[in-house]
């Protein structure tokens, strides 16, 4: 196994972690006395995984580490702490009204349930799938950190609810472009039109 599948492998196992130190935060908050070690651990292991996705695709890129284990890994590593932080987070509060609301969570999830779906559409009528990264996608993935971010921290005295409506419309955004791109595929191959 590459370093760079190494590193993964660790951002993986770093989910459950910030998982578990998330709601004991969360239980901490119910029992009238806030344990800010557990919120700043927690913190800082999502950081910890969300910088290992950088380091592991420039070591991938520039030390000849690419593998096919890599390629199935990271996409995997980063929607399992991404969507991790935000079930979390939506279903424990870490202070009044200081949570993700339960409407975003479904969003994100139905988004990513109708790429990983269509992905598969693709592979099994075209026998191939290449969709090139959209800045929506980029855009989506930078106000999730935000968001998740403004939440963790709590640094800024607004409610989160701000940050997660900007955030929704990426989502919507970055699925529209998929779900027009799978469309565009299957109709390049001819299968969206009826059989003769």
């Amino acid at each position: 196994m590459t370093f760079s599948c190494q590193i993964t492998v660790t951002r993986l196992l770093l989910v459950p972690v910030f998982a578990v130190l998330a709601v004991y935060y969360a239980n901490s908050i119910v029992q009238g006395d806030p344990n800010e070690v557990f919120r700043w651990w927690a913190v800082g292991v999502f950081t910890v995984a969300a910088l290992s996705d950088f380091f592991d695709g420039y070591i991938a890129r520039n030390f000849n580490q690419h593998s096919r284990l890599g390629e199935v890994l990271d996409p995997i590593a980063d929607k399992a702490l991404v969507l991790t932080a935000i079930i979390t987070l939506s279903v424990v509060q870490w202070g009044d009204d200081w949570s993700i609301p339960i409407w975003f969570t479904v969003l994100v999830i139905a988004r990513d349930i109708i790429i990983v779906g269509g992905a598969m559409i693709l592979q099994f009528v075209n026998h191939k799938v290449h969709i090139d990264p959209h800045w929506t996608g980029k855009a989506c993935t930078f106000f999730l950190l935000v968001t998740l971010g403004w939440v963790m921290l709590k640094i800024i005295p607004i409610s989160p609810l701000y940050p997660t409506c900007v955030t929704a419309v990426f989502v919507v955004l970055s699925g529209h472009f998929y779900i027009r791109e799978g469309i565009r595929q299957l109709q390049e191959q001819g299968h969206a039109e009826p059989k003769s």
